[in-house]
């Protein structure tokens, strides 16, 4: 049946609503797509359920495809399961959490491992029944602190989950394969430019973890590139080995003046001065104190040593100390550790301590791999308005380990040697993951093998942002008329719209109308009396139909245009011709 646009539930605004920050905000709400309900959640009117419908009919062909099968669970779970693998304290305040009448814990479910892992469990105990790979495209909720960019960041989302079950690690690596595989045809069909980095598995868990970004300038993930193929999310980056130099055992720290040089850029000022040298912040050692919050509420502080021409990047810090929650330490944290003297902190102490004992702060020392065994830096003595020159990794101090917190830049080394990288944003769009046993072993979840051995199954995990994806065509395919609807997922094929005042022209597009939706199209008919061809042309083009169907002044004559949203193109034809035009 031809949708009437007179009947069809919308209305469109002609200004951007108040706090929308991105394009496919904006438009998604002025279209009547979307309307926001609280920050970070919003009600879906019928043309924004068309285009989701049409999403997930492209994920649904190609989970099938790909041999998975479609479930449901219910969004509200019930507290056992997530506190049995951890995640009830790992999500920490990304969780919503409630209780029932009778004081039971629950949660709105952020993801699904628990659920689907509990009903393999209870369905399944034989080899024979693996491989299994079932999916879901359900909502999920997650408590963000600061929801943005309409469907790009918000505290409900649907997402497309699908889990598979092997019981060897070569069947997790062909369904891994296999759904890896899939995503690629499914954003190949939206055409939605993509690059596949490798990621962090962050609170999922598991071993192997690849993103799919869309790369634009609103993303809010930064990946680096090589020439070379390698692709990283910057929290998955890891610096290459830097080779051991040799250094003079026998000789030792120097500590000189430097009154108020706490910054970077003041200490390499007042080095090249009194040092004599053409020093760089790269030769400087900078210690910077954070504080870890665990999940069972203690709080320790870690100092961690960057070369002082890199920043610690927040995001690769919370990777490094997972499940840990990071800050800087805050003032009350210095003055509880004398020891640390803010703007002069250091690894090495004159009259502190030795290499192989603890650090010269009594506090965790950890370092960025360029910190290599033999480097030397000017870096704090730990005395007020004092640094210290030539202190050398491996002579004068020794580290608790390795950390991976610097921020990464264009033209450092890719580490698999394919050169240097380049630094983009991207929106994530998609990620695998393969979990391995860590919910499975969990939850118990094992079958018999063909020894009638019990093993533990292996699993992957695999999600696409069904509602990400679609604010993310919107931003692609749009301009500063409104928005513009690849074919595959438009909510109409045919917009067609009557003007003037003459009954001949809304008896032929409503004849048009039917005749097109004959064809197996999904029409739209502008059927609205006393509205301007104006206003009717201005809807048009906000509600983005990729093909427009005009029937005004030429009806009489049995002409129409044809009007092509994407390049613009009106064309004159005969009525007689169009259902021919379309295709």
């Amino acid at each position: 049946m031809v949708t009437r646009l007179s009947h069809l539930f919308v209305r469109t605004l002609r200004e951007d609503p108040a706090g929308a920050e991105v394009t496919s905000h904006k438009l998604l709400i002025r279209a009547g797509y979307i309307r926001p309900q609280a920050a970070g959640i919003f009600a879906w009117l019928p043309l924004g359920l068309r285009v989701k419908a049409k999403i997930e009919k492209i994920v649904r062909e190609e989970m099938e495809a790909a041999g998975a099968q479609e479930v449901h669970f219910p969004a509200l779970m019930p507290r056992e399961a997530y506190e049995a693998t951890g995640r009830w304290e790992e999500y920490g305040d990304l969780l919503f959490r409630l209780q029932d009448r009778k004081g039971g814990d629950y949660l709105l479910a952020p993801t699904h491992e628990e659920a689907f892992t509990l009903l393999v469990k209870d369905l399944y105990s034989s080899y024979k029944d693996l491989p299994l790979t079932i999916y879901q495209i359900q909502d999920k909720y997650r408590d963000e602190a600061r929801p943005r960019a309409g469907l790009l960041r918000g505290r409900e989302f649907t997402m497309k989950d699908a889990y598979s079950f092997d019981y060897t690690d070569a069947g997790l690596d062909a369904s891994y394969q296999a759904q890896r595989d899939a995503y690629e045809r499914i954003f190949q069909r939206l055409g939605m430019e993509y690059v596949i980095v490798q990621a962090d598995a962050g609170a999922m868990g598991g071993s192997r973890s690849e993103e799919f970004l869309h790369p634009t300038p609103i993303g809010e993930d930064t990946f680096v590139r090589s020439a070379g193929g390698y692709a990283a999310n910057v929290e998955a980056y890891t610096t290459p080995a830097i080779a051991a130099v040799a250094f003079d055992a026998d000789a030792a720290p120097v500590i000189f003046d430097s009154p108020n040089t706490p910054t970077i850029d003041t200490l390499v000022s007042h080095s090249n001065a009194v040092l004599d040298g053409e020093y760089t912040a790269a030769d400087t050692l900078k210690n910077v104190v954070l504080a870890l919050t665990h999940l069972d509420g203690t709080r320790e502080l870690v100092v961690v040593g960057v070369p002082g021409d890199r920043e610690v990047d927040e995001k690769r810090a919370e990777v490094a100390f997972a499940p840990a929650e990071v800050e800087p330490a805050s003032d009350a944290d210095f003055e509880k550790n004398p020891l640390l003297v803010r703007g002069y902190i250091g690894p090495w102490s004159e009259t502190g301590a030795v290499l192989g004992e603890e650090s010269a702060t009594g506090i965790r020392y950890l370092v960025d791999p360029r910190v290599a065994e033999g480097t030397s830096w000017i870096t704090g003595a730990n005395i007020d308005q004092k640094h210290a020159h030539s202190v050398v990794a491996g002579r004068d101090f020794a580290a608790d380990g390795f950390v991976e917190v610097a921020g990464v830049r264009d033209g450092d080394e890719a580490p698999d040697g394919s050169g240097p990288v380049t630094i983009a944003r991207g929106m994530e769009i998609g990620h695998v993951f393969q979990l391995g046993r860590k919910y499975a072993e969990a939850l118990g979840l094992k079958v018999l093998d063909e020894n009638g051995k019990l093993t533990t199954v292996t699993m992957g995990s695999y999600g696409i942002g069904v509602t990400r994806i679609l604010a993310a065509i919107a931003e692609l395919n749009s301009d500063d008329k409104g928005l513009i609807w690849p074919e595959t997922i438009a909510p109409f094929d045919v917009h067609v719209i009557a003007t003037g005042k003459d009954d001949v022209a809304f008896d032929l597009a409503a004849q048009l109308s039917a005749d097109i939706e004959a064809t197996r199209r999904d029409v739209l008919f502008d059927d609205r009396p006393k509205v301007s061809p104006g206003v009717k042309f201005g809807d048009a083009e906000l509600l983005g139909v990729p093909t427009i169907v005009i029937v005004g002044r030429g009806a009489a004559d049995g002409q129409v245009e044809l009007w092509d949203r994407r390049s613009g193109e009106r064309e004159t034809i005969a009525a007689s011709e169009l259902i021919a035009r379309l295709g």
